[in-house]
C-alpha cells in the first residue's frame, strides 16, 4: 500500500475532527458504480483489504495515529472521436434523405443520441487514490501524481467535511530555487543525497529543456548543467534520496513523485507481520512514521515553511 506520489497540505493543529466524525462525514458519500448514462461516478471505498464499506469504520482505516482513506473513482472510457465518427454517419444519413445537411441544434441533439446510446456500452476503468491524515501534527498527504488530481479529492473530501480548512505546504525557498542552489554546490543538503535524473527548462516561451536521466550527477555532467543554469534554465525536477530510506522526484511545484521505499524500510515492514493485514498495517504505520520525519527535513530544506503571516 506504498504511496507512489505525494501532495502535501496542511491542516490546522490541532485538527478538530475526530477519527468518528469523519468516517460518519464520509458515510453520506461513498462510492456507487456508474449508472448507466453517468459518465464518471466518485466516492469513498474502505482502503483496507477485505473490508466491507457497511461495516462502520471501514472507510477511516487507522493505525496507530495514521489515518488511511481511499478515494475511488469510476470512468465508462467512451472516446470523443466514436461519438464523432458516428454523428457524422448519421448526419450524412440525414442528408441523403432529405437533400439539406443538419443544422446546428440537430447535430448538437445527434451527437447526445450517439452518447446515451454508447455510453452504457463502453468499458468501465476504476482507481483509486489514497489519502493520509495525520491529526496531530497537521499533515494531509494525498498519493496524487498531479496538484489536479490531488484538488479532485480535496473537493470531494470538502463535500464530506464542508468546514475543512486544508491548504497546500508553501516554503520559505522556492522549490526551483533551492534546487538549483543544490545543483550549481554539487551536493544536496544535510540527509539527502542527489540521485540519477534532473530537468532544467528555460523561462522564456520555447521552453528549451534539458534532461538528464538514469545519468549520475557527478564532477562529469555538473559543470554542464552549471553552465545551463547561468543560461538562466531552471530546475523544475530532480531526483534525490533521503537517508538511504526514501527515494523520489521533487518539482518545482513541491510535488514528491515517484515515491520508491527502498529496501530497509520494506523489510522493516515484513518483519513479525503475518497474513496480508498485519502486513499492511505495518507498511502503513512505517509509511506514515517516515513522513513524519521525512517532511521537517525536505521543508527544512526549503528553507521552512511559510506560515499565515
Amino acid at each position: 500500500m506504498w504511496f507512489k506520489n505525494l501532495q502535501i497540505y496542511r491542516l490546522p493543529i490541532p485538527f478538530s475532527v475526530t477519527r468518528e466524525e469523519l468516517f460518519s462525514a464520509l458515510a453520506s458519500g461513498k462510492f456507487a458504480a456508474c449508472g448507466a448514462l453517468e459518465a464518471a461516478s466518485r466516492g469513498w471505498v474502505p482502503p483496507a483489504p477485505e473490508r466491507d464499506d457497511e461495516e462502520e469504520d471501514a472507510l477511516v482505516h487507522a493505525v496507530g495515529k495514521h489515518w488511511l482513506l481511499s478515494l475511488a473513482t469510476e470512468t465508462r472510457l467512451l472516446p470523443a472521436s466514436v461519438v464523432l465518427q458516428e454523428t457524422r454517419a448519421r448526419a450524412r444519413k440525414i442528408t441523403l434523405e432529405q437533400g439539406t445537411p443538419p443544422g446546428k441544434k440537430t447535430l448538437r441533439d445527434l451527437k447526445d443520441q450517439v452518447r446515451d446510446e454508447f455510453l452504457p456500452r463502453a468499458f468501465v476503468c476504476r482507481r483509486a487514490m489514497p489519502l493520509w491524515i495525520h491529526a496531530e501534527r497537521g499533515f494531509l498527504g494525498v498519493g496524487a501524481a498531479s496538484l489536479v488530481k490531488a484538488e479532485e479529492a480535496l473537493e470531494h473530501l470538502r463535500k464530506s467535511l464542508p468546514n475543512l480548512s486544508a491548504s497546500l505546504t508553501q516554503t520559505r525557498v522556492s522549490p526551483s530555487a533551492a534546487m538549483a542552489d543544490w545543483l550549481a554546490a554539487g551536493e544536496a543538503p544535510a540527509g539527502f543525497t542527489l540521485d540519477r535524473e534532473c530537468e532544467l527548462k528555460a523561462a522564456n516561451e520555447e521552453r528549451a529543456a534539458v534532461r538528464y536521466v538514469r545519468h549520475p550527477l557527478s564532477d562529469e555532467t555538473l559543470p554542464e548543467i552549471r553552465a545551463h543554469l547561468a543560461a538562466g534554465k531552471q530546475p523544475t525536477r530532480l531526483a534525490l534520496t533521503w537517508k538511504d530510506r526514501l527515494a523520489f522526484v521533487l518539482t518545482d511545484k513541491g510535488e514528491i513523485k515517484r515515491l520508491e521505499f527502498l529496501d530497509i524500510l520494506k523489510e522493516e515492514a515484513a518483519q513479525g507481520a503475518d497474513g496480508a493485514a498485519e502486513i499492511f498495517d505495518a507498511e502503513l504505520a512505517l509509511m506514515g512514521e517516515t513522513f513524519l520525519r521525512f517532511l521537517p527535513d525536505l521543508f527544512e530544506a526549503l528553507g521552512g515553511e511559510k506560515t499565515g503571516e
